[in-house]
């Protein structure tokens, strides 16, 4: 189905078209609903006239739904992009064509419509910004859906995600291998689940290691670049003592975090040592070179692909299934071994 075809039948320019897919703003809600519903018809006069037994390929719809977008930003990117690299050869590869939309809305009742269109086979949502009430309304729509980068253990829901928990506990051992007895945090301001499970990896491993914990040493920034600059900027500035190490909940928290300290007159890693959570490509070009947890977002679309795939062949037979994916500790400049000087 076309934008064109449609544009044509509802007497509307292409544009137009775009505008209510990707429910955006500038078109009434009238013509909003009169697009949708052309589109839905068509996709049924479709499915009937071509049946998709007869083709060898389907359509796969990877859905990003931004609801504040201090997680899914331009910051971000990049980290995106390798989600969709590994779905689309994953797809490819299964005889599957693989679309991108973009949604912004904070009521994700307003798209699940959207999900009932027949002319595609599955939808694989990134649920960065959802939590459990948008994953429970989404999970009710007729076509099969996975649901990737979040996790929730009690939503009857398939989920491909990150072993948040279990890569910030290898953080922490990293740290305390490094001789960090005083260990802190950059916590993010926004409530994400992969954030609040970093957090819980966080405390789990402090207890685990014996390093106490200091609430002094625990700050709370954005987690945009800007916002963490800042934010980091005032915590310094009623801060007297800071720890040896900082845990930043992610790489684009840490470069803001990093260019804060530096304008304190703090010294990375010669004073405080950071550490990220991501393995973004900047990273490497960080001044100093960052240390961080390496996720990879090739293997996790592959992952989420394939469970989709698998999800359509079944016919919704399945039982739910929670797939989490482990990292791998980049080591570069930021960390300072502290053990070093006992030798």
């Amino acid at each position: 189905m076309k934008y064109k075809e449609i544009a044509e039948i509802a007497n509307v320019s292409v544009a137009t078209v775009s505008l209510a897919f990707n429910n955006k703003p500038g078109i009434s809600d009238a013509t909003r609903h009169k697009i949708l519903d052309i589109a839905k018809s068509l996709s049924e006069s479709s499915r009937d006239r071509y049946p998709l037994s007869k083709f060898k390929k389907g359509a796969i719809r990877f859905v990003r739904i931004v609801k504040h977008g201090h997680t899914l930003n331009r910051d971000h990117d990049v980290f995106i992009s390798a989600y969709i690299e590994g779905m689309e050869s994953e797809a490819r590869k299964n005889g599957y064509h693989l679309e991108v939309s973009t949604f912004k809305t904070n009521d994700v009742t307003t798209i699940f419509e959207l999900f009932n269109d027949l002319s595609i086979d599955g939808y694989i949502v990134l649920g960065t910004e959802l939590n459990s009430d948008d994953i429970a309304v989404l999970a009710n729509a007729d076509a099969p859906i996975v649901f990737m980068d979040t996790y929730f253990d009690f939503e009857k829901a398939d989920f491909v995600n990150m072993s948040n928990i279990e890569e910030v506990f290898q953080i922490i051992k990293f740290l305390h291998t490094k001789g960090h007895k005083h260990i802190g945090m950059a916590r993010s301001s926004v409530e994400v689940k992969n954030f609040e499970m970093r957090d819980i990896g966080f405390n789990r491993a402090l207890e685990h290691f014996n390093i106490p914990y200091n609430e002094k040493s625990i700050f709370t920034v954005d987690s945009t670049f800007d916002g963490a600059y800042h934010d980091m900027l005032e915590q310094l500035r009623k801060s007297n003592r800071l720890p040896t190490a900082f845990f930043v909940v992610n790489d684009i928290t840490a470069y803001g975090c990093i260019k804060a300290l530096k304008e304190r007159g703090v010294k990375v890693p010669d004073d405080v040592s950071i550490i990220g959570f991501d393995d973004l490509p900047m990273s490497t070009h960080m001044d100093p070179p960052l240390t961080t947890m390496k996720v990879s977002n090739k293997r996790i679309g592959r992952y989420a692909m394939r469970l989709i795939i698998e999800r359509i062949a079944k016919d919704g037979s399945l039982p739910s299934t929670k797939v989490t994916i482990g990292g791998e500790l980049i080591e570069r400049k930021s960390v300072k071994n502290l053990e070093a000087k006992k030798g």
